[in-house]
């Protein structure tokens, strides 16, 4: 694992910097792990190798912690995303830590998605709040795209949660908890 200065360096983004609009409250039940599942998506549709390798140089500029290694569990630099693409079969994820206590899984799926996940057990209360709304907001400026968190798995319930609004340059909520 890469780590800066022997631990997992903050989500930094420079004059960018601010803290959500979206208040925990509006959403700990669709953050809540029994609802939604533990590993909800986050995906940006219509990107290309070009896209994916601009998420990869940003983990490394950020000098964001990470874990890449083989089966035979060797710990591997930073990949190009062709390099990422080229083990696709292997099913071996990229490990982000923008921030600390906060993992994001990247799949390399299909080149023309980006495809993570987080663990809500990870993202309890509002401050976690903030820094996934940093990254998904980050991400979405730096590809000029949404980005979207939806609900874990492939079938019902899966609904969008939060997206970043390219327009408005902000996260906002999708679904609205109607319970307490």
């Amino acid at each position: 694992m890469k780590l800066v200065g022997g631990r997992p360096q903050g989500l930094t983004l420079g004059h960018n910097e601010r803290v959500s609009d979206i208040a925990w409250d509006d959403v700990h039940i669709d953050f809540d792990p029994d609802v939604n599942g533990v590993l909800p998506d986050v995906v940006i549709e219509s990107a290309g190798i070009d896209d994916w390798q601009a998420v990869l140089d940003f983990v490394n500029a950020r000098g964001w912690a990470y874990d890449y290694g083989d089966e035979a569990g060797n710990r591997l630099v930073l990949p190009t995303a062709q390099q990422f693409f080229a083990r696709r079969d292997r099913g071996t994820p990229l490990a982000v830590w923008p921030g600390p206590g906060m993992r994001v899984n990247f799949w390399s799926l299909d080149e023309g998605t980006i495809d993570a996940d987080v663990d809500l057990r990870e993202l309890q209360g509002q401050e976690p709040l903030d820094q996934l709304c940093d990254l998904i907001r980050a991400l979405g400026q730096l590809l000029r795209k949404p980005v979207v968190m939806l609900a874990e798995g492939c079938g019902p319930p899966r609904y969008p949660i939060l997206a970043y609004d390219v327009e408005a340059d902000r996260v906002v909520v999708l679904a609205r908890s109607t319970a307490d």
